[in-house]
């Protein structure tokens, strides 16, 4: 693909991304992106880290699910590589590199996969991720393909973060809602003021060890206060 080309592609690709509904929406057409665009990318998918959990949200295909998981499972990989230790990590050669000994010529063998490209995305307090390119040729990407999937993914790592912040602020919100309404709840019930009310949520919470915006659902969606067993 020539330049011109790419670059044209890659515009709309970004606008596309942008105009996404919610973050899976952005994560399935960042990972289309990738196999449309990155000549011999035969699979891609992405990885995030939650806490001390690591999964594969978007994959162009249910295999490559599977190879991240068994990543994930044995601690080692370009996906585990590029979210931990270097932010770009590049096989010429699953089968044969000494980085990934069990990892890697399993998944030769298994999924016909030979040759791979991660980047890791971005890192912002707790949230961290990787695009994860495969193709099934040995030695099948080139330095052109390497600045290529650069760019990709410095691009998908802005929407990505984009549409996580207005996923949380959506969160935000309905907790706030929800919290809202199960003050006026308590209130109402035992005729307490709104800040009196609203104290018996917090030492609830407080007490009994749950989040706050729990012991609200809870108040809204049964009608009563959580006894300890709740």
């Amino acid at each position: 693909m020539d330049l011109y080309e790419f670059n044209r592609q890659l515009a709309e690709a970004a606008r596309a991304m942008a105009e996404e509904a919610d973050t899976q929406h952005t994560l399935d057409r960042a990972v289309q992106m990738a196999t449309d665009m990155i000549e011999h990318c035969d699979m891609a998918g992405i990885s995030l880290v939650h806490g001390d959990r690591i999964d594969t949200p978007a994959a162009t295909d249910e295999a490559l699910r599977c190879a991240d998981d068994l990543q994930f499972e044995l601690g080692e990989g370009p996906c585990v590589d590029a979210l931990r230790q270097q932010e770009v990590v590049t096989v010429a050669n699953l089968a044969e590199d000494p980085r990934w000994p069990t990892w890697g010529p399993h998944i030769a063998r298994e999924l016909g996969l030979h040759s791979s490209m991660s980047f890791r995305l971005f890192t912002d307090g707790d949230n961290l991720g990787a695009m994860n390119l495969y193709a099934s040729e040995v030695e099948a990407f080139g330095h052109d393909d390497l600045l290529d999937g650069l760019i990709l993914a410095a691009h998908a790592a802005v929407a990505l973060a984009a549409s996580l912040e207005e996923d949380q602020l959506h969160r935000a919100l309905e907790s706030g809602r929800m919290i809202g309404e199960a003050t006026g709840i308590i209130r109402e019930r035992f005729g307490l003021s709104s800040e009196k009310a609203f104290g018996v949520l917090r030492r609830i919470s407080s007490h009994q060890h749950i989040k706050l915006h729990r012991v609200a659902q809870h108040v809204v969606d049964v009608g009563s206060l959580p006894g300890p067993r709740d």
